[in-house]
């Protein structure tokens, strides 16, 4: 009612009295949606009928924090806390301040002052435990929302606080103990429930996990998060269609998300149901085409069941949103192997080594492609650098030798053999799958036989 004669006086320039609190119902509810320019308008008008306000000047000093004129929010402090300076809300308004500056030890020394003057200690606990958490001083914020929890057994937003600090020390045997005396005493609430299940999951305890995610969605049967954290731990225990069941729930509950698509097309992989998973991945790219993760899931599964042409196309989805990822290149030129498009092989191994996978198979997976193109010059360059990171492997030294036999260089590719040979002698097999014609070589086959027979 106080609104809405506010706003008539505002449309007809008339001047109406409104009493403090009317005045500051309606400040906090501007202040509250948003709308600044009609709370400082409001406060203007306000301090015109009662001058005198403290109230009212401190909601200014909110109106101008709110807005980030922290200047003036400061100056108009200053001229209150000489009129009342036993007002614990200009100690808050003070710490707000600081701590909008990052002076986070000076804000907590403003509510320390706050709380020795105010009846209502909850708010100023809850905004003590924050500036404690900006301080990464998890143990004095946790003592701060434990005192906010005391006095009010439903502020769940204290108990997330507390968890949250218990899980940034790794304490999450403590968490556990603290969530089970806090449900001894609220045996009814499902984010305590929920919370405990989420611990014993972070300890791999998945039986006692699951159990507490039992009584969440027992307790409330919409509990969305607690039907989530349930799935994700019938998957850890390997029961993927009860976890396919509890992941349909949340659809059912909520909007699908791609993250539940994924899930489920996870679970039906696991199951071998695969036309299923691939219904799921789809639904997941659907919700979100820029999920890369979706792209490569179905990739993998068109790759293992040997349907390179699909795979070809989802790999390419995959890396138009992540050029950058070295897994998603060493898939393509995997895939196109498959195909035998070699040229394009090579450019997936050259971007793996570009950023930075310089693992063994990289190296030798673009030199056998430049091999088998003839490019002998070009494989030998990678051979070349692969050696410097990866000494003595015999994938290396045979490739090696297969190489300077080819360029005509025999003296170094008998040197590579006998280095070869004394890293493994057996693998000298792959000269014959890669190179079969130096494999052949009389003199190579001598020095094979005369090796084995001194080493025998």
């Amino acid at each position: 009612m106080s609104l809405l004669k506010f706003e008539s006086m505002l449309k007809t320039n008339n001047v109406y009295f409104f009493d403090l609190v009317e005045f500051e119902e309606i400040i906090v509810h501007y202040l509250d949606t948003g709308k600044i320019a009609l709370a400082k308008k409001a406060i203007k008008l306000g301090l015109e009928q009662h001058p005198e306000s403290i109230d009212l000047k401190l909601l200014m000093v909110e109106a101008y924090l709110t807005e980030n004129e922290i200047d003036k929010a400061s100056k108009l402090l200053k001229r209150i806390e000489v009129i009342a300076p036993r007002n614990e809300e200009v100690f808050i308004q003070k710490a707000t301040i600081n701590s909008k500056k990052g002076f986070h030890k000076e804000a907590i020394i403003d509510l320390e002052k706050a709380l020795y003057l105010t009846d209502d200690k909850i708010d100023v606990w809850s905004l003590m435990g924050m500036e404690f958490l900006y301080l990464e001083d998890f143990k004095n914020a946790r003592i701060n929302f434990a005192y906010c929890i005391e006095a009010d057994f439903e502020d769940y937003s204290a108990l997330y606080n507390i968890v949250y600090c218990f899980d940034m020390q790794k304490e999450h045997e403590e968490a556990i103990k603290y969530l089970i005396s806090y449900i001894d005493i609220n045996p009814y609430c499902e984010v305590a429930w929920h919370q405990l299940g989420r611990q014993h999951f972070v300890t791999e305890n998945y039986k006692e996990a699951l159990i507490a995610f039992d009584y969440a969605v027992l307790i409330d049967e919409s509990f969305v998060g607690g039907y989530l954290e349930k799935a994700k731990t019938l998957e850890q225990l390997g029961n993927y269609q009860d976890a396919i069941d509890n992941y349909l729930i949340t659809i059912e509950l909520d909007d699908p998300t791609a993250y539940v698509n994924i899930r489920v097309g996870e679970c039906y992989e696991k199951l071998n149901k695969l036309d299923a998973a691939v219904s799921y991945y789809k639904k997941a790219v659907h919700e979100d085409p820029f999920l890369d993760k979706g792209w490569i899931l179905l990739t993998n599964l068109y790759f293992e069941q040997q349907n390179y042409q699909k795979a070809a196309y989802y790999i390419a989805k995959a890396l138009k949103i992540d050029e950058e990822n070295t897994l998603y290149w060493r898939r393509y030129s995997e895939i196109n192997l498959k195909l035998s498009f070699f040229e394009e092989a090579v450019v997936g191994f050259k971007n793996c080594l570009r950023l930075g996978d310089t693992s063994i198979e990289i190296y030798m997976g673009l030199t056998d492609v430049l091999s088998f193109l003839g490019e002998f010059n070009d494989a030998l360059r990678v051979l070349l650098s692969a050696q410097k990171t990866h000494k003595n492997f015999s994938e290396v030294e045979y490739r090696l030798v297969g190489l300077f036999f080819i360029l005509n260089k025999e003296k170094h590719a008998f040197t590579h053999l006998i280095s070869a040979m004394k890293i493994d002698y057996d693998y000298h097999i792959i000269l014959n799958e890669l190179y079969p014609i130096v494999f052949e070589n009389t003199e190579v086959q001598k020095l094979l036989k005369n090796y084995k027979k001194a080493t025998e």
